[in-house]
């Protein structure tokens, strides 16, 4: 059986300018008919970006919000951005897709991404549901597939309830970074798991996570070396 290694466009702040009307006449006398006082817009100077502008965005690309690489952990990061450094599958071209998109470009992920898409059980499709709301996705990359004895992937096409259970088992629901990974979760398949650790030691189940905190436009992502198995 199974090895049981087992989000902001920030919103410009412009300075509010008053706008001045020229003064009227002096001594109380009436303007003469042919003078016009100029629009506000002949008067009202140019709109200026406010210093705050610059601080927001600064503070942004801190926080990892405008960067997909900057909250990454794992000692996979490096070798998979420079096996895949730009294009769709790239960290930074996963970003812009739902997470089950994004996996479909990944180089990586080609063996989870025909599971969920039908391709190994017609009965299991799961792009649809990855797709339309925020998840925290354990992907096990194409070595950790090859790890699984040919019997079980037989098994696995053609039992839907069993390959759902499994596929399920590797979702959790929200996002979660990896600052607060660490801890015991419930899957969308309704059995815990485990995280333990942090930075780029960090364990699922006994599965390492390889480069985790890969951003989909609605998805974390973590990718490890073991398929997961729900305990029976």
């Amino acid at each position: 059986m199974f090895t049981k290694k087992s989000a902001l466009t920030s919103t410009a702040v412009l300075s509010l300018v008053a706008v001045f009307g020229l003064a009227g006449c002096s001594n109380g006398s009436a303007m003469d008919e042919e003078d016009t006082t100029p629009t506000t817009e002949d008067t009202a100077p140019a709109p200026e970006m406010d210093e705050s502008d610059d601080m927001m965005d600064d503070d942004m690309a801190d926080d990892g919000m405008m960067d997909p690489a900057a909250n990454l952990v794992g000692p996979g990061c490096s070798a998979y951005a420079d096996a895949v450094p730009s294009g769709a599958g790239s960290i930074e071209g996963m970003s812009a897709d739902p997470v089950a998109v994004a996996a479909s470009n990944n180089p990586m992920l080609t063996t989870l991404v025909s599971a969920v898409a039908g391709e190994l059980n017609p009965d299991v499709n799961l792009v649809d549901t990855l797709n339309s709301a925020e998840f925290t996705v354990f992907a096990p990359v194409d070595e950790a597939f090859a790890q699984v004895d040919d019997a079980t992937i037989e098994a696995l096409s053609m039992d839907a309830d069993l390959l759902t259970t499994v596929l399920t088992y590797h979702v959790l629901p929200g996002q979660i970074a990896p600052d607060d990974i660490e801890g015991t979760h419930t899957t969308v398949q309704g059995s815990d798991l485990e995280v333990m650790g942090s930075g780029d030691e960090i364990m699922v189940n006994g599965a390492n996570v390889i480069c985790g905190g890969v951003q989909t436009a609605n998805a974390t992502v973590y990718l490890i070396d073991s398929v997961l198995l729900p305990a029976e």
